[in-house]
């Protein structure tokens, strides 16, 4: 197996998804790719107050005006329904960090009344210690993730980076820390993989609209295709847990989907029949917010270890 390096410039970044993208490396099947990512927001550097003060040049109006994404890169043998296990084996964080919240127009900003007030904080973070600091001496435990990771929809032309599709994107899932496996449905020839959109930390929801946003030093990630598994949506292996995961701009439709993905897997895995799966669901899977940042809304459905024992037993 062989490990390749990634490295953001103007050949390797993209702001959008397409099947029509060149790919900037090909790999094996049980290979690895250590990335480095810039922010969501293309930026090098911030001032101290927390704005942007140096941002990656040149970008093309069109193709780079979502989140700054590095690939796409291209599995020999990919081919639609079969699906990209994803292994996450390591996740480090940058220097520096952003959040901000409140002075634009969304759902929660109107709610809360703080369309016209905005605030930015600029975190410092060191990544030995796993801690991030802001200007006003609040301090929070590091968690790091990567926002988005996906493969363009199998659809001619571009598409934003901003909403979660079935073959992955801005999943925006706390739970995919170093450690854990993403599933996806593959859904164009060759995969065509893109990750980027660095998170520090953040809750479930997403609630402000962002979490730490931050460029990664490192995202080391190893790929094999499984012709063996059928997904309909995002699936997740965590250290204690299986997820899946659903996504529709309806917060109830998309836990209908993570539901369904969820009874689906209970009747894999347990040989059950799909009413008493779902018997059983109610009493052993939660459901949890994923993000209501997207336009497009995520919710995961959680089903732990222990209570698995319990269903086994």
């Amino acid at each position: 197996m062989t490990t390749y390096t990634v490295e953001p410039d103007s050949k390797t970044l993209h702001g959008t998804f397409s099947r029509e993208y060149p790919p900037v490396l090909t790999i094996n099947s049980g290979d690895t790719v250590q990335f480095r990512t810039l922010d969501a927001g293309w930026n090098l550097s911030l001032g101290e107050d927390g704005e942007p003060d140096h941002k990656f040049q040149p970008r093309d109006e069109t193709r780079d005006r979502g989140h700054a994404l590095c690939g796409p890169v291209a599995i020999r043998g990919a081919q639609p329904g079969m699906v990209l296990e994803i292994h996450i084996n390591k996740i480090q964080p940058g220097p520096w960090g952003w959040t901000v919240a409140g002075g634009w127009e969304s759902a929660v900003n109107k709610k809360l009344g703080l369309l016209e007030e905005k605030l930015r904080l600029r975190w410092s973070l060191n990544a030995d210690a796993m801690t991030a600091r802001d200007q006003y001496g609040h301090t929070i435990a590091l968690r790091p993730f990567m926002g988005v990771m996906g493969m363009p929809p199998d659809e001619p032309g571009i598409h934003p980076t901003s909403p979660p599709r079935y073959c992955g994107g801005n999943i925006d899932c706390k739970e995919l820390v170093a450690g854990t496996t993403l599933y996806l449905p593959i859904s164009v020839p060759d995969a065509l993989f893109s990750v980027g959109d660095g998170h520090g930390v953040q809750g479930d929801g997403e609630v402000s609209g962002v979490a730490i946003e931050c460029p990664m030093e490192r995202v080391d990630l190893t790929f094999h295709l499984r012709d063996d598994l059928s997904l309909k949506t995002p699936q997740a292996r965590i250290d204690n847990a299986w997820i899946t995961l659903g996504f529709h701009e309806n917060l109830h439709e998309a836990s209908l989907i993570a539901l369904d993905a969820m009874v689906d897997l209970m009747v894999e895995r347990y040989h059950l029949p799909r009413t008493q799966a779902l018997a059983l669901a109610s009493l052993v899977v939660d459901l949890r917010v994923t993000q209501i940042a997207n336009g497009i809304l995520g919710v995961h459905a959680l089903l732990p270890d222990e209570r698995l024992a319990a269903l086994s037993s």
